[in-house]
């Protein structure tokens, strides 16, 4: 009796190629692009941090400061505290990338990674995922 099928096998390799080849471009465009913070309040932009190596920090912003970020030296940012109940943007973890984002939604905050150039049409404007 067999597990799998000589044709399962190869759709699976396939896949699994395909999936591959798409994560190693979508890193090699977007992963080492210089990128920075912005800080949405309500929609509104208050604040963009330059995600620099080497600076290390925590902060909040004025217009809620029962939520604070921390900036990491490797270039990374993350929700630090929030006093919302479900923590979903504590469990974001660290952003660096651009297009990731994460949200505080019952604080109306969000954490979105962009490149430091500014935005074009054919960025991405958000990824789901790590």
């Amino acid at each position: 009796m067999k597990f799998f099928k000589k044709t399962d096998l190869i759709i699976i390799s396939v896949i699994l190629a395909v999936s591959a080849a798409a994560w190693f471009a979508y890193q090699h465009s977007f992963g080492q692009e210089r990128a920075e913070a912005e800080i949405y309040y309500y929609s509104e932009l208050v604040e963009t941090v330059a995600l620099d190596q080497g600076i290390e920090k925590t902060f909040s912003i004025p217009q809620d400061e029962h939520v604070v970020f921390h900036l990491y030296a490797d270039g990374t940012i993350r929700f630090e505290e929030s006093d919302c109940p479900d923590k979903v943007c504590i469990h974001a973890g660290r952003l660096g990338t651009v297009g990731q984002y994460a949200a505080c939604l019952p604080n109306g905050i969000i954490l979105k990674i962009v490149p430091v150039n500014g935005h074009h049409e054919e960025d991405v404007d958000i990824t789901v995922g790590n």
